[in-house]
């Protein structure tokens, strides 16, 4: 997400408090609350899908691997 969209995010916000908005500003707000949403969902779930775990018999386990992710990236 673009720092001129997180901008807008904040901008929004303020003036929801301040003196509300437009039905047509509303959708751009939850529209824009979505996308961040989704954008951190991605970005952390590529940090876990990155994570190595010992497991208690000493083996070594690639989240991504075990839940899903079709490969390593970076190893």
């Amino acid at each position: 997400m673009t720092e001129e969209k997180i901008a807008r995010i904040n901008e929004l916000a303020r003036k929801s408090k301040a003196e509300g908005l437009t039905e047509a500003e509303k959708k751009e707000q939850q529209l824009l609350r979505q996308e961040f949403i989704a954008d951190v969902r991605k970005n952390l779930k590529s940090q876990l899908d990155q994570i190595d775990m010992v497991e208690a018999d000493g083996s070594i386990v690639n989240l991504g691997e075990k839940y899903g992710n079709t490969g390593k990236k970076g190893h």
